[in-house]
């Protein structure tokens, strides 16, 4: 399938092959199976455009419109629509395996703050050298985290593995959204 293919292009006015169509007013008004030139006649007269709604009906259905207030609506519709999509920040904390209590501390300490902002926390950690060969030691290091984070967050899974780093995603919890 060709790029061209993917967006419609909107038939309308002179555009319009077909002998007849079955006409509609923007008002509502059923004009019926007219030919292709009264419907033109008629948009004309009323200051508006004729558009192809359903090119692949027989006869092809056709809306007389203002297709630039009809456009404008359209666009008004996706902005609105796009304003109430909801954006998930992830916020990443980093540990290692020979991290020290106080160093797990701190960093804990950041992830409640993301966590009560209502961002998502990602915690990893990284793998080096020979500590590939025991990633049980990172998943660990995630669950003496876990206990700290328990009563802001809630654990989408367990820890699993991911190349050179063990990975845990912690959500915040419903009413510590603000």
């Amino acid at each position: 399938m060709s790029r061209q293919n993917k967006k419609p292009e909107v038939i309308m006015n002179e555009d319009i092959t077909s002998k007849e169509v079955r006409c509609m007013g923007d008002d509502g008004t059923n004009y019926g199976i007219i030919s292709t030139t009264d419907a033109l006649s008629t948009a004309d007269e009323l200051g508006l455009d004729l558009v192809l709604i359903a090119p692949e009906a027989k006869p092809p259905v056709a809306k007389i419109m203002d297709y630039g207030k009809f456009k404008y609506q359209q666009e008004k519709k996706k902005k609105e629509a796009k304003k109430k999509q909801k954006v998930i920040v992830v916020k990443e904390v980093k540990f290692s395996v020979k991290i020290a209590e106080n160093d797990v501390n701190y960093k804990v300490k950041h992830a409640v703050e993301f966590l009560e902002k209502g961002y998502h926390v990602k915690c990893r950690v990284f793998l080096k050298g020979r500590e590939m060969a025991h990633p049980e030691a990172g998943v660990e290091v995630l669950e003496r985290v876990w206990p700290m984070l328990e009563e802001y967050g809630t654990r989408d899974g367990i820890p699993k593995q991911e190349g050179r780093f063990v990975n845990m995603m912690v959500l915040p919890k419903a009413e510590s959204k603000k």
